[in-house]
């Protein structure tokens, strides 16, 4: 026995084949990460999302609105086609402003809801 055959026998018995379950193992922890943030993360933001766009797409005249600026408002004309909103925020002298429909809120009320609680 010379010293070169013991060297090759320690590095053989070393090796380990490529890939294989070996190497998946390190990475098994991943798995619960991901649907963690799948269940916990993804899914209740895509349920807000949802909600956000059908509140913009069923808005109407005369809903109370309030905006992301938190100004509150009343809506006067919606325009969906130019992604637009006009709002009158002032009775006294009326005072109306522009915006997107992104940034609306939300809705405080509308004119049919207001309706069914008087009655």
């Amino acid at each position: 026995m010379n010293f070169e055959s013991i060297a090759q026998g320690m590095l053989l018995a070393q090796e380990q084949p490529p890939g294989g379950v070996n190497g998946l193992i390190p990475f098994m922890w991943l798995i619960p990460v991901i649907i963690l943030y799948i269940f916990l993360i993804q899914r209740p933001q895509r349920r807000q999302q949802a909600q956000q766009d059908q509140m913009l797409k069923n808005i109407k005249k005369n809903d109370r609105v309030i905006t992301t600026a938190g100004i509150y408002g009343v809506v006067t004309n919606v325009q969906t086609d130019a992604d637009e909103v006009t709002i009158k925020v002032d009775e006294s002298n009326n005072t109306k402003l522009r915006m997107t429909l992104g940034a609306i809120a939300r809705v405080v009320s509308s004119e049919g809801s207001e309706d069914k609680e008087s009655k």
